[in-house]
């Protein structure tokens, strides 16, 4: 008699290297699963409450200059570096991994207003207010940390003195040129004492430069006089100009959309604009209850990070009108710089209390090497959130931020001031001749003119 028997593997129902937990085969036909929305509401609304709960975004603080943080650059050749200045001419090169001083720029007897590194990582540019423009080696490696400071000081390899305070330097991608914003712009070849070139438009002066990722050649500076102005370095001219109601303490381009720059503005707003069309904003991102001090783009373009005066940064998604993180602590005081690392990992702010700090880019982020189950449970819950964000419960718990109270308190009487400066507007259209009354969309009304 022939007995046929089936036989299966324990290897086949058990997980990779443990003997401890069973595989379970699952039939994903939607009519044997009825409940399959209500579980993966439930989970998505579990995973929007996990986040909340394991959002630590603090992770450390750089301490070792004796004055504010003015201004930082990070090289785009290597990972761990960061270059900060400080109110006291004090230039430092960070390892941040080890959160110490690697190296000392001494040398400025001023502020430290701009500092930028070349694309090939080999040159630092600083500049301030003592009107002086310096050029410093990049140290080769930050792997080597030194207890003694002294010795690792660097001196500069050229001192370049001119006739105007500098307030920001910026170096032009893929080329060999550095551009300088002061009474004038100012664009500087590294083996030249003297501009190579200068672009004025009015007699105000120049606060901030920054060089457009894809185009080499064009530039965006922004003044005091309350303008933004593009140049090209091919023209003998400045191209476009643009003047709002209140000043852009800085600008920064969208890396993967380079046609697209946003503005930090003085009014507690972050404009994004068309570089091709500047008749309007593309999109306005507000939150801030005082002056946007900073801004940077992170690598990927999607997001950006602001410092502002009200002593909090912000990270906006680069097409949304609200911030989907602020980060605080009881110390940190008005933020001047603030910048994403070359990975887009990792966030960095400089403020006035002389500290440098460190935060995660995405606050509930694990740290450390993942498994491959806990990569995909991550991506799974990030999926499942993503599907029931529209819901009022999900929504409520990602979007709620605790604040401090003095920036709980100003957001709550902008809110107010905003809600009677619109009823106003409403009843003045309401009871005037149709057409009389223009209703300019936000968009449209910080921009006082264009000048070609």
């Amino acid at each position: 008699m022939k007995i046929k028997v089936i036989s299966r593997s324990s290897d086949d129902f058990t997980r990779e290297r443990s003997q401890d937990l069973q595989r379970v085969f699952r039939n994903f036909d939607p009519n044997l699963r009825t409940q399959e929305k209500a579980t993966e509401y439930v989970r998505a609304l579990n995973a929007a409450k996990l986040d909340k709960i394991f959002a630590r975004p603090f992770i450390g603080a750089m301490d070792g200059h004796i004055d504010a943080i003015s201004c930082m650059a990070k090289n785009p050749n290597h990972l761990k570096g960061i270059f900060s200045g400080s109110m006291d001419g004090d230039i430092r090169l960070w390892d941040i991994a080890s959160r110490r001083t690697v190296c000392q720029f001494p040398g400025h007897r001023g502020a430290v207003r701009g500092l930028t590194v070349s694309t090939d990582g080999r040159l630092l540019v600083s500049c301030g207010t003592d009107a002086t423009v310096r050029l410093w080696d990049v140290p080769v490696s930050t792997d080597a940390v030194s207890d003694n400071l002294s010795s690792d000081s660097a001196e500069p390899q050229a001192v370049y003195v001119w006739k105007h305070a500098f307030w920001a330097v910026d170096y032009q991608c893929e080329g060999s040129l550095f551009a300088t914003a002061g009474a004038q712009l100012d664009i500087w070849d590294p083996n030249r004492s003297q501009p190579v070139n200068s672009f004025e438009w009015g007699k105000d002066t120049v606060i901030s430069v920054r060089f457009n990722p894809g185009e080499p050649n064009v530039l965006a500076t922004s003044g005091s006089d309350r303008s933004i102005v593009l140049y090209d370095l091919r023209m003998s001219s400045p191209a476009r100009k643009l003047i709002m109601q209140t000043k852009t303490n800085s600008i920064a381009w969208n890396p993967m959309e380079p046609m697209n720059f946003t503005a930090a503005n003085e009014d507690c707003s972050c404009y994004s604009y068309d570089a091709r069309k500047l008749n309007e904003a593309k999109c306005v991102h507000k939150d801030h209850v005082s002056a946007v001090m900073d801004i940077d783009y992170s690598p990927t373009g999607r997001e950006f990070i602001t410092g502002s005066y009200d002593r909090t940064i912000r990270l906006f998604n680069y097409n949304a009108g609200h911030s989907k993180e602020v980060y605080h602590t009881k110390r940190m005081q008005r933020v001047f710089c603030v910048k994403f690392t070359c990975d887009g990992s990792y966030v960095l702010s400089g403020s006035d209390d002389t500290n440098i700090r460190l935060w995660k880019a995405k606050a509930s982020e694990q740290l450390g090497v993942l498994l491959p189950r806990e990569r995909r449970k991550h991506e799974y819950m990030e999926a499942v959130k993503s599907r029931y964000k529209h819901l009022p419960e999900v929504k409520r718990i990602v979007r709620h931020r605790h604040l401090p109270k003095p920036i709980y308190k100003a957001s709550a009487l902008r809110r107010m001031m905003s809600d009677a400066q619109r009823k106003k507007d409403d009843r003045r259209r309401a009871h005037s001749a149709p057409g009389t009354v223009v209703n300019k969309p936000l968009r449209k009304r910080r921009i006082v003119k264009e000048l070609e």
